[in-house]
């Protein structure tokens, strides 16, 4: 692509790419009331064009009835328990799990019994062997892992751009997302700090997994190698290994990314990819309430575009939605999700033996 093709290219950033003509709208049940659920999946699908909340699944019956009564279309509030049994399956055809990471497995389970697609939060689970039962156990019904960043408008145009050779052959990548959690939940008991729920850890897991991932996406190829280093001094951290974590990633044909995370640092996210021609820089871009930026550099060109901001959760809903409507598989898959546990796995190892592992 030439520089001179850019503003045709542009005209149309924002548009739905991967829209299909089926209509209709999946009810979905949310298993799961935690502050991301509340003040970001439901909003989220409220805005929806393809989707509606109809059912909420909590451990506190009292917490998902309350909730349930300040919506519209939810038709019921349920525990744990009840969605295991079955309780309300007429009312939903599409589950969006957004518990702790070692427990999407068991719900993931008992959806796909109950014929319904779902919607797994990232990572998909603690480790690589749940996330391969995970992946066996929703053979039967549409899986999608939700990677919000393949449906944000500014994302899909930087890998569209990337593949037609806009920066060239891709070189370097450099990424970083990082956030002060202990801000967000003060409780150092969360379970995003305790190794049992989350994981192998805290940073990379948790935050790592999104310039991991959304570099997969662009490039369109998946990673051979990792090395890493990681520290954690602060006491809230003293059960993870990586409060602050770096970490390289190789990719085929000699393309490096480096990465930074952390859970305890200032809030910042970008993307950087360098070519032989070119560089394409995404900054910000993984916090949903942060106006997304995409930087385009070639030659003479230096250009921030500006665009019309889409709510990076209502695209994923819509997305996941309009690929159940369609009976079309939704991507990302499981199979991809596991691409990144392994990687989360090696980097994890890397870091622990201060040795490159391969994948």
């Amino acid at each position: 692509m030439s520089t001179s093709d850019l503003p045709e290219f542009f005209d149309e950033f924002t548009e739905r790419d991967w829209r299909s003509d089926a209509d209709g709208t999946v009810g979905i049940a949310m298993i799961g009331l935690g502050w991301w659920t509340l003040e970001k999946a439901l909003p989220a699908v409220e805005r929806s064009e393809l989707c509606e909340t109809t059912v909420l699944v909590s451990s506190d019956a009292e917490r998902a009835t309350e909730t349930a009564e300040r919506h519209e279309t939810i038709e019921e509030g349920i525990t744990y328990e009840q969605f295991h049994d079955g309780a309300a399956s007429e009312e939903y055809d599409a589950v969006y799990i957004a518990t702790p990471n070692a427990i999407h497995l068991q719900y993931a389970e008992t959806a796909a019994e109950l014929d319904k697609a779902i919607l797994c939060e990232k990572p998909m689970e603690a480790s690589v062997e749940r996330a391969e039962e995970l992946v066996e156990a929703g053979e039967s019904v549409p899986l999608m892992i939700a990677y919000r960043m393949q449906t944000e408008p500014a994302v899909r145009r930087a890998r569209e751009l990337i593949r037609e050779g806009f920066v060239g052959d891709p070189v370097a990548v450099h990424g970083a997302m990082t956030q002060r959690l202990l801000d967000i939940n003060s409780d150092t008991d969360q379970w995003r700090l305790d190794p049992d729920l989350a994981g192998y850890g805290a940073s990379v897991m948790d935050l790592g997994i999104y310039p991991l991932n959304t570099a997969r996406f662009v490039l369109d190829s998946d990673p051979t190698s990792v090395q890493a280093s990681m520290s954690s001094n602060h006491d809230a951290f003293s059960d993870v290994s990586d409060e602050r974590a770096s970490f390289r990633v190789d990719f085929p044909d000699d393309v490096t990314a480096v990465f930074t995370a952390s859970q305890n640092a200032a809030q910042s996210s970008h993307l950087r990819i360098t070519g032989t021609a070119g560089e394409l820089e995404l900054d910000p871009v993984f916090f949903p309430d942060e106006p997304r930026k995409l930087r385009v550099r070639r030659g003479d060109l230096d250009a921030t575009i500006d665009f019309d901001q889409r709510s990076q959760m209502t695209e994923e809903f819509d997305y996941f939605a309009d690929r159940v409507l369609s009976e079309t598989e939704p991507q990302p898959n499981g199979e991809h999700g596991l691409v990144d546990m392994r990687a989360l796995e090696a980097i994890y190892e890397a870091g622990e033996s201060d040795s490159p592992v391969s994948l």
